[in-house]
């Protein structure tokens, strides 16, 4: 049996549920067509996401992002309502959707969005550029 698009978005447990690590899909053949001509529209989508209880099920995105092809949508509509589904999906501590849409008569358009669980405070980032790295003895 051939696989069709869906909207249902499958997910599982995160395997170490009591870390902040960071999950970055690159989605770069996300198609929709325009409201106003009915013209495909493109993008690259890049999603960012801290787990928290639950990570999204790649196949069940793909199938996810699929069933826009033949969809209608403005850029900012789009790319809230993916990003509210995800959400929705997997309640993560924090979200970034960014989409960069193709070139449309003569503009980009980027439309960045994003969540933060209420309460989760990230971990300060650690810069690794100012340890010093010494040689090797031996």
């Amino acid at each position: 049996m051939p696989t069709r698009p869906k909207r249902a978005l499958e997910t599982f447990a995160n395997p170490k549920p009591k870390r902040d690590y960071h999950i970055q899909m690159q989605i770069p053949e996300f198609t929709c067509l325009c409201p106003k001509t009915g013209q495909p529209d493109f993008a690259h989508l890049t999603l960012d996401f801290i787990p928290d209880r639950h990570c999204v099920e790649l196949k069940s995105l793909k199938l996810y992002i699929w069933s826009y092809r033949n969809e209608g949508a403005f850029h900012e509509a789009v790319t809230n309502q993916i990003a509210d589904d995800v959400v929705a999906a997997i309640a993560p501590r924090y979200l970034r959707l960014t989409a960069k849409f193709y070139v449309r008569g003569g503009i980009f358009t980027n439309v960045v969005v994003e969540h933060r669980k209420k309460g989760w405070k990230p971990a300060p980032n650690v810069n690794l550029a100012n340890f010093p790295v010494e040689p090797s003895v031996g």
